[in-house]
């Protein structure tokens, strides 16, 4: 591996949590983290390699902070797992009965709690962003009052809520993602928490993919993924629902919520709830 870069940049509480999600959602590769320092500041810091990914790191603060950008401190490091370097310090995320953890908080999984064991890769969702603990809540809101037959995850990532609801439910789930490495990703957590009876993680590029159609009708769905592609993946889903299915949309920005909601009102879905955790929306909708 090549020279390591780390940036950090101190801004206010929200400034900085929305800085970092948004961090987190466009360079999903890179370790990203957002921490409290003195003065009632947070401070925001990334790893990466090359210029051409400072200039992009930077280029995003804009779009989040405007301008101009406080100032940045860069520092040159030595080579390493950034991933696992930035991971091994994050605490266990608790949703319900659900503990999303690294190796090294094993043994602070309760015994009625759900643990999830995720650890460093590349590909997103260690349970920390507001998109993936949004999603959890709904499917622990969802078990409480019915059990489905069926289940689907589209755009996967680490596996995490696929592994949460084969666990929660104790029903086939279908995985899907277009990613190799969040594929092969996802299948080394599915076996890593013995949910291989129940989850079945496929590569397709599109929800219309034979491997996903044959699981067909889903009375759960889990779409953790960004506006155009739930846009355009709504009619293509409702033709995989089952008759009183269940979806659950995030990686939604508060503002894009209404539009998410739209596309899916069109193929005959019902809003039925919406949460918003971190500047993140997660909708819940209805068949």
């Amino acid at each position: 591996m090549g020279a390591t870069w780390r940036m950090w940049i101190a801004l206010p509480e929200e400034a900085a949590r929305r800085a970092m999600n948004i961090l987190a959602d466009r360079f999903a590769e890179l370790p990203v983290a957002a921490f409290e320092s003195d003065g009632g500041q947070w401070t925001v810091e990334v790893s990466f390699a090359s210029g051409a990914e400072r200039k992009a790191v930077l280029a995003a603060l804009r779009d989040t902070v405007g301008e101009p950008v406080p100032a940045a401190v860069f520092e040159k490091t030595r080579p390493q797992d950034w991933v696992a370097a930035s991971l091994a310090g994050l605490p266990p995320v608790q949703v319900g009965r659900f503990v999303v953890h690294g190796a090294h908080d094993r043994g602070k999984v309760g015994a009625n709690q759900i643990g999830i064991e995720i650890e460093a890769a590349l590909a997103f969702g260690t349970g920390h962003h507001g998109t993936t603990r949004g999603c959890l809540a709904a499917i622990e809101r969802h078990g409480k009052t019915r059990r489905p037959r069926r289940v689907l995850d589209v755009g996967t990532g680490t596996g995490v809520l696929a592994i949460a609801a084969a666990r929660a439910f104790r029903r086939p789930v279908a995985a899907g993602d277009f990613d190799p490495v969040a594929v092969a990703t996802a299948r080394a957590n599915v076996r890593m928490n013995r949910a291989g009876s129940f989850v079945r993680v496929v590569q397709a590029l599109s929800v219309n993919a034979p491997a996903i159609r044959a699981g067909a009708p889903y009375d759960f769905v889990l779409a953790n993924i960004l506006l155009p592609v739930l846009q355009r993946l709504a009619r293509l889903l409702r033709t995989l629902l089952a008759r009183r299915a269940t979806v659950v949309l995030s990686g939604l920005l508060p503002e894009h919520a209404g539009a998410a909601v739209a596309a899916f009102r069109a193929q005959g879905l019902t809003l039925i709830r919406r949460e918003t955790l971190e500047g993140w929306t997660t909708l819940t909708l209805a068949r």
